[in-house]
């Protein structure tokens, strides 16, 4: 089933510009859509609308650093029928509008000097729960790595709590507010010269999650950074330093 699924991800690679439904989706896997449903948010942790509207805001991402097209074409171009509509999602999911992302990261130079201040991300103070662990990178050689405690199993939104680290190890998130969280890690992983392709760049994430915070409490959980594969929705949350690495096809 799990093949079917991947055919699945694939079709809205292929077409997001596309007017897709859940319907001609669990058609091109050859499921019910009710069967198809489960075992897509099984497999990856979303649903298939959640899915298509992240591999979306992804190509936007893409367009406007790489192209000169306006808002308004690029919303068209990736399959909203609104420019408004398309801002607002882009906003709340990426953090900043599409024009400020344009900006932000052809300007690196302002990504820099935010940097410092940036390292100081911490939580609320009212909170007094706990999160912490290791940050594990199995192949790949890493330097900066930034955590969060976030609501959706997609790293976006403004996260409850974030992090910085600066190489990988033990990580402490404090001041986790009550409720159900995933803790999203993601960084840049350099493979060294033994490895084969040498110097390769790729976008390292680890989630854990669902998990559920009451009042004190103290967890212990620990993240594996490995590539995006094709079951992982996109990164669209805008962060310093993290450039526009995607999943392999």
């Amino acid at each position: 089933m799990e093949h079917l699924i991947e055919y699945a991800v694939n079709t809205i690679r292929e077409r997001y510009h596309e007017p897709l439904s859940l319907d001609e989706l669990a058609q091109s896997a050859m499921v019910s859509k009710f069967h198809f449903l489960r075992t897509f948010r099984r497999v990856t942790g979303v649903t298939p609308g959640r899915f298509l509207s992240a591999v979306r805001l992804q190509e936007a991402k893409r367009l406007l650093l790489t192209t000169p097209l306006n808002v308004s074409d690029i919303s068209v171009q990736v399959g909203y029928s609104s420019t408004g509509s398309f801002t607002r999602r882009f906003t709340e999911s990426v953090g900043c509008s599409p024009t400020q992302y344009r900006q932000r990261r052809r300007g690196r130079a302002e990504w820099s000097a935010q940097r410092a201040e940036r390292a100081e991300w911490t939580g609320a103070d009212s909170h007094t729960s706990t999160v912490s662990g290791t940050v594990v990178v199995p192949d790949p050689e890493v330097s900066t790595v930034y955590l969060g405690v976030f609501e959706s199993p997609i790293l976006e939104r403004c996260p409850a709590v974030r992090a910085v680290i600066t190489e990988p190890g033990p990580f402490q998130l404090t001041g986790v507010p009550e409720g159900t969280w995933f803790i999203h890690a993601v960084s840049h992983g350099t493979y060294p010269d033994d490895v084969p392709c040498p110097g390769r760049q790729e976008l390292l994430v680890g989630t854990v999650g669902p998990i559920t915070i009451g009042p004190d409490t103290v967890l212990h959980r620990n993240l594996t950074l490995r590539p995006l594969g094709w079951s992982h929705p996109p990164v669209l949350l805008a962060l310093p330093d993290i450039g526009e690495i995607t999943a392999a096809a």
